[in-house]
């Protein structure tokens, strides 16, 4: 008798048409339906979204609203289980609301007798030590807790949870693959520089540095510069904003500048960075996805996850977004494109043990679940 599918709510920053959270809800997906045909089980998803139509018509998967109390209630109590994650769920910085929102979630399964998850989550920054004590009562009743780097684990440390109880995984994007059914290839001459940026300095020091760098490399050699928004619209606004910077400067030395309009799907958007020779990245998992496709990067740090995964893959910050040099970045760029292939194979062994390993938490709630079935 084949036995009944296990429902499992799976609570993240999703629908939001941010390509990187929804990387983190694709490979989620992808990691726990592998995980559970190796422990003999069926695992269905239900995802609390921002906008569930769209969820389910991107990847087959049952969602309810994640702000209808009425919805989020019915879908916990029918379910074997929640998991929160991955991403930057708990953390004060972009806004207060959001470390009560999740771990509101989390402790309403658990008053429902519900086993609960914490699936490479990024934790922190904290600056409000008013949320210390509940993270702390939370996690502690979760069957499970991991985390994307030390530094979170560290950070749970401090404010009660022993660090045994804590597993260090990588972020479950890492594990993500190009989908098979690829879009077309765009063809290009040029070698190709994928650029992610965001809004972050108020007087835009950042973008104007990176525009002021790119300009310099590409005088050097033509280049394809290669805007990938990864959160719209606002990475869209921030890109064009970079495209006027460079002006005709790029097309005058010979090169090109282009832009990947509305790419959410996070497999298409792999799919984009796997065609660059170099790719300059802000938002983290921009850096993800090309380390996973072993696309030489370039990180500018603005928050302290950046810095954290670049350690791990044995890089540094080309600069911060407050001081950011653009002849360093610019040098950066033509070295990568020079030593593109030394700089992947001194990373090989290490980015491949990070993919293997990033299906470790999916590997443990299957067996969980099929312990308790």
């Amino acid at each position: 008798m084949v036995a009944a599918p296990q429902k499992i709510v799976i609570s993240g920053y999703y629908g939001f048409h941010n390509s990187g959270d929804e990387a983190v809800l694709q490979s989620i997906l992808i990691a726990l339906k592998q995980q559970a045909d190796a422990a003999g089980i069926v695992i269905d998803p239900i995802v609390l979204s921002i906008d569930p139509e769209g969820t389910t018509a991107t990847y087959g998967v049952k969602s309810v609203h994640r702000m209808k109390l009425r919805e989020v209630r019915k879908a916990l109590s029918d379910c074997s289980g929640l998991i929160s994650g991955g991403g930057s769920l708990l953390q004060d910085v972009t806004s207060s609301k959001s470390i009560p929102y999740y771990l509101g979630v989390i402790k309403l399964a658990q008053w429902m007798g519900k086993p609960t998850f914490i699936y490479a989550q990024g934790i922190g920054p904290l600056n409000r030590k008013m949320f210390h004590p509940w993270i702390k009562s939370v996690f502690r009743k979760c069957k499970y807790v991991s985390v994307r780097d030390e530094q979170s684990r560290e950070l749970l440390h401090q404010i009660g949870l022993v660090r045994e109880a804590v597993e260090v995984v990588p972020d479950p994007v890492m594990g993500l693959s190009l989908p098979e059914d690829q879009p077309p290839t765009a063809s290009s001459t040029l070698p190709i520089i994928g650029i992610s940026v965001r809004y972050w300095e108020a007087d835009r020091r950042e973008l104007i540095a990176i525009a002021d760098g790119l300009k310099q490399a590409n005088a050097s050699q033509p280049l394809h510069l290669r805007f990938l928004p990864f959160h719209l619209p606002s990475d869209t606004e921030a890109s064009r904003y970079m495209m006027e910077l460079l002006g005709e400067d790029i097309r005058n030395n010979g090169g090109i500048v282009s832009i990947s309009e509305d790419t959410v799907h996070p497999q298409h958007m792999l799919h984009e960075v796997q065609q660059c020779d170099v790719l300059i990245g802000m938002r983290l998992h921009s850096l993800i996805y090309a380390a996973g496709q072993r696309v030489p990067l370039i990180g500018i740090s603005y928050d302290p996850k950046i810095d954290h995964f670049l350690n791990r893959i044995r890089c540094r910050p080309v600069g911060s977004t407050d001081s950011l040099e653009s002849k360093k970045l610019s040098s950066e760029v033509l070295e990568l494109l020079n030593e593109g292939a030394k700089w992947r194979e001194e990373r090989e062994a290490l980015i491949s043990m990070l993919v293997q390993e990033a299906e470790a938490p999916a590997r443990k709630i299957a067996q969980y679940l099929s312990h308790k079935g």
